[in-house]
């Protein structure tokens, strides 16, 4: 059964405050093979005009998809999470994610098509900090195959 289209347009609570720690930032940059001095050493960062380390681009998809989460476990919408694949992920950064931040995450239903049997998803997650400073957008689409795929 193909998802519901009344849920484009839908936007989501805010997660709760995501902590941006440095040892964070450290562990998903030596797990993405990032060994870049603004994302280990503080004063590599300060020097390169930063108030502490910065999170590698990609670091947003942590809270993208806690968001995200929301809108896939929404029982009313229907998404079969074993069915799931992903299949597009952009970010847009206003700025850097960096230690000491705290981030809340508002996740957007953008888009729903239906093609050859498979719905094709667009979440939009909308990345501030507490205070209301954007920091990131990032949009994800998601395949969720339909039962013959």
């Amino acid at each position: 059964m193909p998802l519901d289209q009344s849920f484009i347009g839908r936007e989501y609570p805010p997660t709760e405050p995501y902590e941006v720690g440095r040892e964070k930032i450290r562990e998903f940059a030596r797990a993405i093979k990032d060994d870049s001095p603004l994302h280990h050493d503080v004063e590599a960062a300060k020097s390169a005009g930063y108030p502490d380390v910065i999170a590698p681009p990609t670091f947003a998809v942590i809270l993208s998809m806690a968001a995200q989460d929301q809108i896939v476990e929404d029982d009313q919408l229907g998404v079969d999470y074993s069915r799931v694949v992903h299949g597009q992920q952009d970010f847009v950064h206003h700025r850097p994610i960096r230690a000491g931040d705290r981030l809340l995450t508002v996740a957007h239903v953008d888009d729903i098509k239906t093609r050859a049997g498979n719905d094709f998803l667009t979440v939009r997650a909308e990345i501030t900090t507490t205070d209301g400073e954007q920091v990131c957008t990032a949009t994800s689409m998601l395949v969720v195959r339909g039962p013959e795929a």
